[in-house]
């Protein structure tokens, strides 16, 4: 046998080898942890009548939208720059009344909508039932 057919065999076996290797480890290596990207929020709902309702949300959604679906906790209209959030906890806003659910965060407005929102472990959101678009 020639030496580069030697030389082809040797790297192809190599190859398969380390190949091989790689599908076990992949397979059968380390758990993957599932709650490895779980985040826990707070979210507080502040009603028209001032009453407030807190929720703690477990999540691995990356965004804030996909974690307040998850618990059914708002709903609204898809617009051109994501969902329009009309109701939260079951209270509709009164667009006639101007209403309008304000987003914050630590007690901050938000600047973007629940779509492009990122959540991370640990944070606390305020959604608020709010009259009037002046601000």
């Amino acid at each position: 046998m020639s030496k580069n057919k030697k030389t082809v065999i040797a790297v192809i076996t190599l190859t398969l080898l380390v190949a091989a290797a790689l599908c076990i480890w992949y397979f059968c290596g380390p758990a993957k942890d599932a709650n490895e990207n779980m985040k826990e929020i707070s979210v507080t709902v502040v009603h028209a009548d001032g009453s407030k309702k807190e929720f703690n949300i477990s999540t691995d959604s990356q965004f804030l939208r996909g974690a307040l679906e998850a618990e059914k906790l708002i709903s609204g209209d898809e617009g051109q720059y994501g969902l329009f959030v009309t109701t939260v906890d079951g209270e509709k806003a009164d667009d006639s009344k101007q209403e309008w659910w304000c987003f914050t965060r630590g007690g901050e407005m938000l600047n973007t909508g629940v779509d492009d929102t990122p959540i991370a472990d640990g944070e606390t959101y305020e959604i608020t039932l709010t009259v009037g678009y002046d601000f």
